[in-house]
């Protein structure tokens, strides 16, 4: 079976390809960035329009096939972005739609098999980034760590569906780190370059905010604001509210660890990008005798190719859900 992703929930419009057994044919993405002014909505989608037919064409030309090879087509349903997510949305019932009537008409070169209908599978987002990293990680029972643009969130699965042990009171951490950027003048996205300065930088002393399981990062943003008008440098900054903000991280996924018992943790999520983070986790995993998996770059951030592994895995379940903005993990 060959399954096509379409990823379009923030500044990512990406495309991939797999087969049932996972394998990754490929994985084509093109990303909304600026200078300044961050990530402006209107923008976004007319780039996500613009890019959508290249995008599709250099992901088939790699994976080596025709549209007509296609037996799946997997998109983000939610959560995210709403004018974001209608543009993948439409994508996919239009390249449906015309390969549907393609296929009719050549019905007779083509196998009965990729003579029936594509059939649309919509997919959780959040789901997507779970499934693609235990896959390639060929994990068992992980403890999730979901870092993101808008999600933070501590993930476990029990009981035959994801549940939430906690997660963000209010903005997500890579969200927060972009809006800090954009303080500083640093564009979009601004988590590389705040990662860069850091290595420059030393500590100052910030809020800590845990709760639970919970964590909140709007009080640090305004922190680090104020401490930015008053002289302290960018580097120390960015120093301070990575240590800070990952610290928090890593305390909420060892108590994690250490209700459930589980011996994974999986961090996955454009924010996992972070070298820093990722040896904090590290850290923090070898001295529970747990082990610590990550995703690299191309499949951390938002992609296709999750999308298509999460569609092939919920074909029987789900299929053409219109569009969910506020689709939670748990609900799945």
């Amino acid at each position: 079976m060959i399954v096509l992703g379409i990823e379009s929930t923030a500044h990512t419009f990406g495309i991939g390809i797999v087969n049932e057994k996972g394998e990754i044919l490929a994985n084509v993405i093109d990303s909304f960035s600026a200078e300044e002014g961050g990530m402006i909505i209107e923008q976004v989608v007319e780039h996500h329009k613009k890019v959508a037919e290249k995008v599709l064409n250099e992901a088939l030309e790699k994976a080596k096939i025709s549209f007509e090879e296609v037996d799946l087509i997997a998109y983000s349903a939610g959560p995210g972005i709403d004018p974001v997510l209608w543009v993948g949305y439409k994508k996919a019932k239009e390249w449906s739609e015309k390969y549907d009537k393609a296929r009719e008409e050549q019905s007779s070169s083509v196998s009965r098999e990729h003579s029936v209908p594509v059939k649309l599978v919509g997919v959780n987002h959040c789901a997507a980034h779970l499934s693609i990293g235990k896959k390639i990680n060929n994990l068992e029972d992980p403890v999730y760590l979901y870092v993101s643009g808008v999600n933070t969130q501590v993930i476990v699965f029990d009981g035959g569906k994801y549940r939430v042990m906690g997660e963000t009171l209010d903005i997500g951490l890579g969200n927060m780190l972009d809006k800090f950027g954009r303080i500083l003048g640093l564009g979009f996205p601004a988590g590389p370059k705040i990662e860069e300065l850091a290595k420059k930088g030393k500590y100052v002393e910030l809020p800590y905010m845990v709760k639970g399981m919970d964590v909140s990062f709007s009080g640090i943003l305004t922190k680090v604001g104020q401490l930015y008008k008053k002289g302290i440098s960018k580097e120390d900054l960015c120093f301070s509210l990575q240590e800070t903000c990952f610290a928090m991280m890593a305390e909420v996924a060892e108590r994690a660890l250490a209700h459930t018992e589980k011996k994974e943790l999986l961090l996955v999520g454009g924010v996992g990008a972070n070298k820093r983070f990722c040896e904090m986790l590290e850290i923090m995993c070898k001295e529970r005798g747990a082990k610590f998996s990550n995703v690299a770059m191309n499949l951390a951030r938002d992609n296709g190719a999750m999308i298509a592994w999460e569609g092939y895995l919920r074909k029987d379940s789900l299929g053409d859900e219109g569009i969910k903005t506020f689709w939670r993990v748990d609900e799945v």
